[in-house]
């Protein structure tokens, strides 16, 4: 019989998410900011400010709200993308690099020679090459350190400090495959 954990997934903490939602807030109040001068009396100043001199530059006011709208949008689902995947094959975690560039990595158990759960913010694993990975930073830290120790325990995959286990997992309970 293999065992097999369920399919996890853990997102960013809510923190991560901040600079997005506030992109987003502002990239909506330029919305409601257009709106508003398109619905003004002519020759008041957001009629003169936002249509009559909008229309002289590159791009009109309209255009420039759904482009803002467009872009916190993408950012904020290119936030919602970092985090960490426990799969039934192997680990797998996400982040984003300097400028965007997205970085995915993939470990099968049998690379992992250790989880390290020391760290008071942050989770790593040291694989079968001598190298060390460091997961990303989840919103629920204690519920990822307690599947992995978990899936750990199962695949006879050293823990270094963890919380122990109150109870061993019961047969079907991380998806593992009937014999």
């Amino acid at each position: 019989m293999t065992y097999r954990p369920a399919e996890t997934a853990f997102g960013p903490p809510f923190v991560v998410h901040l600079p997005s939602i506030v992109y987003l807030v502002v990239a909506f109040g330029a919305v409601v900011v257009v709106l508003l001068a398109e619905q003004a009396a002519p020759g008041s100043f957001l009629y003169n400010e936002v249509i009559l001199r909008g229309a002289h530059g590159f791009i009109g006011a309209r255009t420039f709200a759904a482009l803002l709208v467009a872009g916190a949008a993408a950012s904020l689902i290119r936030t919602s993308m970092r985090g960490v995947r426990i799969r039934a094959d192997g680990l797998e975690f996400r982040d984003v690099f300097a400028l965007g560039l997205p970085r995915l990595r993939r470990y099968k158990w049998a690379q992992i020679d250790r989880i390290v759960l020391d760290g008071p913010r942050t989770i790593a694993i040291e694989l079968w090459d001598g190298t060390r990975a460091d997961l990303p930073e989840v919103g629920d830290r204690a519920r990822l350190a307690a599947a992995l120790e978990k899936v750990g325990h199962a695949r006879a995959i050293p823990v270094r400090g963890g919380v122990g286990l109150d109870e061993l997992p019961e047969e079907g309970e991380l998806g593992e495959e009937q014999a």
